[in-house]
């Protein structure tokens, strides 16, 4: 066999390795264009599609989205989650002169939608720290303002139903959400007082107005106490009049039917024997007049004492009525 023969015989084998070779190049680098131009857009993440810097269209969708390879488009995430930033202490005075020291903390967000996306891109260069300094900026400019519309008893009260820091947090979110949401596009979920305090003189003017507050509701219970005691105590001496008025009337009609009772007695007693009235009388006066401690120095024969010296007179012999003669039937 010659040398031209076997040369013959190899050119297709060498021509299919080539091609095949060829066919896994150009398979792998549509895999590797493919992969440059796939983007994954992630729950809770918005992603910014930009050209050469400049933001052209906003993923919102999860999953995964066609791009142009680098360095022609290029894909930046934008977290959506929702992040706290805390004002720090800020000295503020209120409606009254007196100054307190208020520490605020914000809540916030990036809008889910292309629109404030793309402006918070714009605004903070897609930089959370720097949004959240700028929020803090504004949060406490804004509790100045709002402190300069309240007196110091609607902050700070024992009394919490005078105390009004619900109101005093919503109108500091009033006046920062709009600003954020056209500016930044950042949403403002809340603003809230995470601390309050008192500088010294303030302390001071604050105890001087709770102490003084403190004695006037003092001195307007005593009051109350006095005039509800004194409304008490004349009820009860106008009740004690009525019932010892009832008393003396019920007592003189007792002793005015016992003197008639008494003296329908007397009259009795007389009638059936005046001497033996006339000795219990007598006795009665005595007992009235002389007791263990008493000394007197009277007449003997005459009455009453004449009783004790001649004894008591001589009582008449009772009366005997005749019996009548026995007959045929009893009368009674």
């Amino acid at each position: 066999m010659s040398p031209s023969h076997h040369h013959d015989h190899d050119a297709p084998v060498i021509r299919s390795g080539l091609w095949r070779r060829i066919g896994l190049a150009l398979l792998l680098l549509i895999f590797v264009v493919a992969a440059a131009c796939l983007v994954q857009v992630r729950s809770g993440e918005a992603t910014v599609i930009t050209r050469f810097g400049n933001p052209v269209r906003v993923l919102m969708k999860p999953g995964l989205a066609w791009r142009l390879p680098a360095p022609f488009e290029s894909a930046v995430p934008v977290d959506l989650r929702v992040r706290t930033t805390s004002s720090g202490l800020q000295d503020v005075g209120t409606r009254d002169g007196l100054r307190i020291i208020v520490q605020a903390y914000a809540v916030w967000q990036v809008q889910a939608d292309p629109v404030h996306v793309q402006r918070f891109m714009r605004a903070v260069q897609n930089q959370p720290d720097e949004a959240a300094r700028q929020i803090r900026t504004f949060v406490g400019s804004a509790l100045e303002t709002a402190a300069s519309g309240y007196p110091l008893a609607d902050l700070v009260n024992t009394d919490p139903s005078r105390v009004r820091l619900a109101d005093f947090e919503q109108r500091v979110r009033g006046q920062i959400a709009q600003t954020l949401g056209q500016t930044y596009g950042v949403r403002l979920v809340q603003v809230g007082i995470e601390r309050l305090t008192l500088p010294s003189v303030t302390l001071g003017a604050t105890v001087d107005r709770m102490r003084a507050e403190r004695e006037t509701i003092a001195t307007e219970r005593t009051a109350e106490g006095k005039r509800r005691a004194a409304e008490v105590r004349s009820a009860a001496e106008r009740d004690a009049r009525i019932i010892q008025a009832d008393a003396s009337v019920k007592a003189a009609d007792i002793e005015a039917q016992s003197q008639v009772q008494a003296a329908e007695i007397y009259g009795k007693a007389y009638a059936s024997s005046p001497t033996l009235y006339n000795l219990l009388r007598s006795l009665d006066t005595l007992g009235t007049i002389v007791n263990g401690r008493t000394r007197l120095v009277l007449r003997t024969d005459a009455a009453p004492f004449s009783v004790l010296v001649n004894g008591p007179p001589q009582l008449p012999p009772p009366t005997t009525t005749p019996t009548p003669p026995a007959s045929g039937c009893a009368r009674p």
